[in-house]
């Protein structure tokens, strides 16, 4: 897939998210923000958004708590509930709601035979992140530790990547929300794990999602990653689409897909071989090189503020570079 085709797709997202928005009652310069968090607020959406006998209301029931805690961090995103994380690309695919949360995520990665004689990697992290305002939160995406094989990667501590994520679109009653946010992946790992690379990278994303029916749910992610030290890392384009269907109030089973185009190469000492999205390596000769991976896996929820899941992930392309397989596991406590 070229850059092109990937602009034409952002671009398709970007002008149909003002429809997926439009169900206002033809005023289209309503804030849902702006929408109290009373039962009365139901009369607002007047009219069932997904075809069931239930409205999507912000009612007292949205969110897990309706006060700050510590005085600053203010609760999930209300009227969401029924949406659960992506777990694939779990460094980039950003959850598009405004969140409180811990994330704590073990991945198992297994490397293929013909890269540097295989092996395998885990990597242990806890990702945060804090909704400070109705629309804009901090989020912490890649910390925590690397351990494998000594012939792959050496044990070591990961970069630090920390950023912000604004709200552009919050719809309750169509079931959609758009966000974007920025994040800065901060060089100071062990350089033995292949982490602390170069000047670090800016990293630029959309995230979305949207109710389909009564039980599927959507999320999408768009993304650039640019390293600031050109010889040193490489940038990539990435593309994450996650779909859901709710077989009960609590089990959520899902299919996940991602793609990864990288559009310049370093100059470092690999040649035509990257890290996906747990390393950059900086290797020459990869401008141009595509992967597409695709997981599956379950979600167990059974409160708003409790999240568990599992997924397996393998290349669908014959260009693997480090990933054989992943099998991934999250638990997440949110307010």
């Amino acid at each position: 897939m070229s850059i092109r085709t990937f602009s034409m797709m952002l671009g398709i997202v970007l002008a149909a998210a003002p429809a997926f928005a439009a169900d206002n009652g033809g005023n289209p310069d309503y804030d849902y923000f702006e929408v109290s968090n009373t039962a009365s607020s139901c009369d607002v959406c007047g009219e069932d958004t997904c075809g069931c006998e239930e409205d999507v209301c912000c009612d007292d029931s949205c969110g897990c708590c309706d006060s700050k805690l510590l005085g600053f961090i203010s609760p999930s995103a209300g009227c969401f509930e029924d949406f659960v994380s992506p777990m694939t690309n779990p460094l980039y695919f950003e959850d598009p709601r405004n969140l409180s949360e811990v994330r704590f995520i073990f991945a198992h990665h297994d490397v293929p035979n013909n890269v540097l004689g295989g092996g395998e990697v885990q990597y242990l992290a806890a990702q945060i992140r804090v909704a400070l305002t109705e629309r804009l939160s901090i989020i912490a995406v890649k910390d925590g530790f690397l351990w494998g094989q000594p012939d792959v990667a050496p044990d070591g501590w990961a970069d630090v990547t920390a950023g912000l994520k604004y709200t552009l679109i919050s719809n309750p009653c169509s079931q959609f929300i758009l966000s974007g946010g920025l994040t800065y992946e901060i060089p100071v790992g062990s350089t033995r794990a292949l982490q602390g690379n170069g000047d670090g990278d800016i990293t630029m994303f959309l995230s979305s999602a949207k109710q389909i029916g009564c039980n599927f749910h959507w999320m999408g992610a768009f993304g650039y990653r640019k390293a600031l030290d050109d010889a040193t890392g490489t940038d990539m384009l990435y593309f994450s689409n996650h779909l859901d269907y709710q077989l009960t109030d609590c089990w959520y089973p899902f299919i996940e897909a991602n793609w990864f185009n990288w559009t310049s190469s370093g100059n470092g000492a690999l040649s035509g071989l990257e890290g996906n999205d747990l390393y950059n390596l900086g290797s020459q000769d990869v401008t141009g090189n595509d992967i597409v991976t695709m997981g599956w896996g379950v979600k167990y929820k059974p409160t708003d503020c409790l999240e568990v899941g599992v997924a397996y992930e393998i290349p669908l392309t014959e260009r693997r570079d480090l990933l054989e397989s992943r099998l991934t596991a999250d638990l997440i406590l949110r307010y």
